[in-house]
């Protein structure tokens, strides 16, 4: 298995580390493959690493006994998931499951301890990962509990929608539904009030953003 050590150098958890340190990591690697809807990690279960996306997308979602899907995050090329187990000893707290097919890298957690261990620098780097995880959840928990579904709709639609460079993964308005909190119906709704509104434009299966503004506004209008 061969790996970039260009890639490895744009994980935040290994930024600041010269190639001789990354040549190191590099042997503590797997990689592990996954097609679209194949369940990488499971809620609950011993957590058994720390993944990084290589390629393609990656959801991390809990599911109610009711069989309800809370998506927490879209886990893009770069981006680790799965970090918390790793650290306090817990089982998977969330599943984790492939939004088309996708490449991960990953670490056992006895080799995460030693790369921690021999590389002070990553353990800087992990506290300003985890730091930015906690700030997406309580944006999260805001989103949930302050915003009318329109503007949780049209926020996800901004932050998904790509970077210019690459496009971003192509939700259905059931997977939209799981991130914003609500019914599958309810997306359908609100992405018609927005096209009313001007702010998108449905176009069979695509949704196309057309007045990114109009999108802000709603998100920032007050509940």
């Amino acid at each position: 298995m061969a790996i970039q050590l260009e890639f490895l150098q744009s994980i935040p958890y290994f930024s600041g580390l010269g190639p001789a340190e990354l040549h190191s990591i590099e042997k503590l690697i797997f990689e592990k493959t996954a097609e679209r809807g194949e369940i990488v990690l499971l809620e609950g279960e011993p957590a058994d690493g720390l993944y990084f996306v290589a390629s393609g997308v990656v959801k991390v979602f809990k599911t109610s006994a009711e069989g309800k899907e809370q998506i927490l995050h879209i886990v893009r090329p770069g981006e680790s998931f799965n970090d918390v187990p790793v650290f306090d000893g817990g089982s998977n707290p969330a599943s984790a499951q492939a939004m088309g097919p996708v490449t991960l890298y990953g670490i056992r957690k006895s080799n995460v301890e030693t790369v921690l261990r021999d590389y002070p620098q990553v353990a800087l780097n992990v506290i300003r990962v985890l730091a930015d995880k906690v700030r997406h959840l309580v944006s999260l928990v805001e989103d949930l509990s302050f915003k009318h579904v329109i503007g949780r709709v049209a926020k996800i639609l901004l932050e998904q929608a790509g970077d210019g460079k690459s496009p971003g993964p192509r939700l259905t308005q059931q997977e939209m539904a799981g991130m914003a909190g609500t019914a599958r119906e309810v997306v359908g709704r609100s992405l018609k009030a927005l096209e009313e509104q001007g702010a998108v434009r449905l176009d069979r299966h695509r949704i196309v953003i057309t007045d990114k503004e109009a999108l802000k506004e709603i998100i920032e209008a007050p509940s």
